[in-house]
C-alpha cells in the first residue's frame, strides 16, 4: 500500500507539473495577477504533506497522536487513498470541465464566459476542492491526528486566499455574470460554503 501511496504522489505531481508546462506551450499562465498565490499554495501543500510524514515516522506505534487502525493492515492508506483518488477525479473533472480556460495561474480572458456545468454548476472552485481532498487523503493515510490536521488546515488557508485574490480577478474581468453565479454556488463545499 505505500508504494501505491507514493506512486500515486508522484502521478498527482506530474499532473500538476504538465499543467504548468501545457499553459507555457500555449503562451497563457501569466503570473501577473496571481501575487505568488500558486507558488504559496504548491509549496505549503507539499510542506502539509511532509509535515505528516515526519510526525507518522517520529510518533510512536501507540501514541495518542496515531489515528486508531494507523499501521495495521493498510486501512488507513486505503480511505488515504480513496479520498486522493476522489480529489484527483473532481480535480481533473474540472479542468476538463473549463477546458482551454483552466490555468495554473490567476488569469482570465476577457470574454470568457462563465461556466456552470460539470462540477461547476455545484461549487464555483471544485478544482480546488479536489486539491483539498488530495492533500487531506495523504494526511490520513500518515496515520497521525497531528498530521491530518496539518493537511487539512494549511492547505485550506492557502486556498483561501488563492480564492479571494481568484474571485477579485473574475469579478473585475466578467462582471456581473460572475457576480450571479457567485450568489447562486458556494466556494468549495456543495450547498455548505
Amino acid at each position: 500500500m505505500t508504494i501505491l501511496l507514493a506512486v500515486t504522489g508522484v502521478a498527482w505531481l506530474v499532473l500538476e507539473v504538465s499543467l504548468t508546462v501545457r499553459d507555457r506551450a500555449r503562451g497563457k499562465g501569466s503570473t501577473s495577477e496571481d501575487r505568488g498565490t500558486r507558488a504559496l499554495n504548491f509549496g505549503l501543500f507539499m510542506a502539509a504533506i511532509a509535515v505528516a510524514d515526519v510526525l507518522a515516522a517520529v510518533t510512536g506505534k501507540h501514541s495518542p497522536l496515531r489515528i486508531a487502525g494507523a499501521g495495521s493492515g493498510g486501512g488507513l492508506i486505503v480511505a488515504g487513498l480513496v479520498i486522493i483518488y476522489l480529489g484527483l477525479v473532481v480535480r481533473v473533472w474540472a479542468i476538463v470541465t473549463l477546458g482551454r480556460s483552466f490555468r495554473t495561474t490567476v488569469e482570465v480572458d476577457a470574454g470568457q464566459a462563465v461556466v456552470s456545468r460539470g462540477p461547476y454548476r455545484w461549487v464555483r472552485h471544485p478544482s480546488y476542492s479536489g486539491l483539498l481532498l488530495v492533500v487531506t487523503g495523504f494526511g490520513l493515510a500518515a496515520g497521525t491526528w497531528l498530521g491530518l490536521a496539518v493537511c487539512v488546515v494549511v492547505p485550506a488557508v492557502a486556498m483561501l486566499r488563492r480564492i479571494q485574490v481568484e474571485e477579485a480577478e473574475l469579478t473585475r474581468v466578467l462582471g456581473d455574470p460572475y457576480r450571479a453565479y457567485q450568489n447562486r454556488t458556494k466556494r468549495l463545499i456543495p450547498g455548505m460554503w
